[in-house]
């Protein structure tokens, strides 16, 4: 059973923020939390994912970034990451963890979400659908 879900991207500000909030928005009985695997600790999300989120009607105000932990890994039941890369370090931090980490966009194609990070809008409006697209999939594989 899953009750708790960390995203995971790499610097907490653009992806993972609104990967949280999605899944927030569309599992509300479910805990869900985001982290950076090189976290910009402290640090709110980007003003252009901001803006992006905004204009579809997600706030991601109040987000915090976060650095990925062991204990911030055991703390919840799935953990779902934008790319390969990610699993990767989630698997050399605690290689135990790694059968509860999956793609964020594990059922979409191409099914890694790329990093909008100083890119025009377009990217980030790009990223936003995957990121929407593939939260509905998790939503609707999970609610079974």
């Amino acid at each position: 059973m899953i009750n708790s879900i960390l995203v995971v991207c790499t610097g907490n500000i653009c992806r993972s923020p609104i990967g949280e909030r999605l899944l927030r928005q569309q599992m509300p009985g479910l805990t869900v939390a985001s982290a950076g695997v090189s976290g910009l600790v402290g640090h709110s999300a980007d003003a252009r994912a901001r803006e992006v989120a905004a204009l579809h009607g997600i706030s991601l105000e109040g987000h915090i970034a976060q650095k990925l932990t062991l204990e911030l890994m055991r703390a919840y039941d799935l953990i779902l990451a934008m790319e390969p890369e990610h699993l990767n370090h989630i698997s050399s931090i605690a290689p135990e963890i790694r059968g509860r980490s999956l793609l964020f966009g594990q059922w979409l194609q191409p099914r890694e979400i790329p990093d909008p990070f100083r890119k025009s809008h377009e990217a980030y409006e790009y990223v936003f659908d995957l990121l929407g697209r593939a939260s509905q999939e998790w939503t609707q594989r999970l609610s079974h």
